[in-house]
Protein backbone atom coordinates (compact mmCIF):
# COMPACT_ATOMS: atom_id res chain seq x y z
CA UNK A 1 0.00 0.00 0.00
CA UNK A 2 1.35 3.38 -1.06
CA UNK A 3 1.83 6.28 1.66
CA UNK A 4 3.08 9.43 1.58
CA UNK A 5 4.05 10.76 5.17
CA UNK A 6 4.84 14.51 5.40
CA UNK A 7 6.53 16.92 8.21
CA UNK A 8 8.17 19.94 8.71
CA UNK A 9 5.88 22.44 8.52
CA UNK A 10 5.09 25.08 11.51
CA UNK A 11 4.87 28.42 12.37
CA UNK A 12 7.52 30.74 11.11
CA UNK A 13 7.97 34.44 10.85
CA UNK A 14 7.52 36.04 7.85
CA UNK A 15 11.48 36.20 5.48
CA UNK A 16 12.02 32.29 7.90
CA UNK A 17 12.88 29.12 6.21
CA UNK A 18 11.24 25.52 6.36
CA UNK A 19 11.61 22.50 4.72
CA UNK A 20 8.56 19.69 4.38
CA UNK A 21 9.74 15.99 3.59
CA UNK A 22 7.74 13.43 1.81
CA UNK A 23 8.85 10.01 2.59
CA UNK A 24 7.10 7.50 0.59
CA UNK A 25 6.21 3.70 1.36
CA UNK A 26 7.05 2.07 -1.31
CA UNK A 27 10.21 2.82 -3.85
CA UNK A 28 10.32 6.15 -5.09
CA UNK A 29 11.02 5.14 -8.59
CA UNK A 30 7.63 4.02 -8.69
CA UNK A 31 6.44 7.16 -9.03
CA UNK A 32 7.34 9.35 -12.70
CA UNK A 33 6.30 12.77 -10.92
CA UNK A 34 6.61 13.60 -7.28
CA UNK A 35 5.66 16.91 -6.07
CA UNK A 36 4.30 19.54 -3.40
CA UNK A 37 0.63 21.41 -3.79
CA UNK A 38 -0.79 23.45 -1.20
CA UNK A 39 -4.51 24.73 -0.56
CA UNK A 40 -5.35 28.50 1.85
CA UNK A 41 -8.74 28.50 2.98
CA UNK A 42 -10.81 29.84 0.55
CA UNK A 43 -8.87 28.77 -2.21
CA UNK A 44 -8.16 25.84 -4.89
CA UNK A 45 -5.40 23.88 -4.64
CA UNK A 46 -2.69 24.63 -6.48
CA UNK A 47 0.54 23.11 -7.69
CA UNK A 48 3.60 24.85 -5.91
CA UNK A 49 6.49 22.03 -7.53
CA UNK A 50 7.02 18.73 -8.54
CA UNK A 51 10.42 17.23 -9.84
CA UNK A 52 10.72 14.26 -12.25
CA UNK A 53 12.04 10.61 -11.84
CA UNK A 54 14.70 12.23 -13.80
CA UNK A 55 15.29 14.80 -11.28
CA UNK A 56 13.80 17.86 -13.71
CA UNK A 57 11.88 20.47 -11.56
CA UNK A 58 9.63 22.28 -12.06
CA UNK A 59 8.15 25.20 -10.00
CA UNK A 60 5.40 27.34 -9.79
CA UNK A 61 6.10 31.28 -10.70
CA UNK A 62 4.81 32.35 -7.49
CA UNK A 63 7.50 30.74 -5.32
CA UNK A 64 10.13 30.62 -7.98
CA UNK A 65 13.81 32.00 -6.66
CA UNK A 66 12.21 31.49 -3.07
CA UNK A 67 11.17 27.89 -2.76
CA UNK A 68 13.41 24.30 -4.21
CA UNK A 69 12.58 20.84 -4.55
CA UNK A 70 14.90 17.94 -4.22
CA UNK A 71 15.00 14.49 -3.92
CA UNK A 72 17.07 11.66 -1.88
CA UNK A 73 16.53 8.79 -3.54
CA UNK A 74 18.26 6.72 -1.00
CA UNK A 75 15.96 7.34 1.48
CA UNK A 76 12.55 7.67 -0.82
CA UNK A 77 11.95 11.00 -0.10
CA UNK A 78 11.20 14.32 -1.52
CA UNK A 79 11.96 17.83 -0.02
CA UNK A 80 10.55 21.42 -0.33
CA UNK A 81 12.63 23.74 0.50
CA UNK A 82 10.96 26.87 1.37
CA UNK A 83 12.98 30.20 1.37
CA UNK A 84 12.11 34.34 2.43
CA UNK A 85 8.36 32.86 3.18
CA UNK A 86 5.95 35.43 2.78
CA UNK A 87 2.14 35.53 5.01
CA UNK A 88 0.44 34.42 1.29
CA UNK A 89 2.91 31.16 1.42
CA UNK A 90 0.53 30.10 4.41
CA UNK A 91 -1.48 27.30 3.28
CA UNK A 92 -1.91 22.93 4.06
CA UNK A 93 0.69 21.51 1.73
CA UNK A 94 0.55 18.23 0.31
CA UNK A 95 2.83 15.90 -1.03
CA UNK A 96 1.28 14.14 -4.32
CA UNK A 97 2.92 11.47 -6.66
CA UNK A 98 1.93 10.14 -9.52
CA UNK A 99 2.98 6.60 -10.40
CA UNK A 100 3.53 5.16 -14.11
CA UNK A 101 0.13 4.08 -14.49
CA UNK A 102 -2.84 6.71 -14.06
CA UNK A 103 -2.93 6.55 -10.01
CA UNK A 104 -2.22 9.09 -8.26
CA UNK A 105 -1.67 9.50 -4.14
CA UNK A 106 -1.67 12.14 -1.70
CA UNK A 107 -0.18 12.50 1.47
CA UNK A 108 -2.45 13.77 4.71
CA UNK A 109 -1.22 17.72 4.32
CA UNK A 110 0.67 19.72 7.07
CA UNK A 111 -0.25 23.57 8.03
CA UNK A 112 2.37 25.94 7.35
CA UNK A 113 1.66 29.35 8.83
CA UNK A 114 4.02 32.61 7.87
CA UNK A 115 2.65 35.08 10.87
CA UNK A 116 4.51 37.36 13.00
Amino acid sequence: QVQLVESGGGLVQPGGSLRLSCATSVNIFRFTIMGWYRQAPGKQRELVADVSSGGDPNIADSVKGRFTIFRDNAKNTVYLQMNMLKPEDTAVYYCNAHDWGSSQYWGQGTQVTVSS
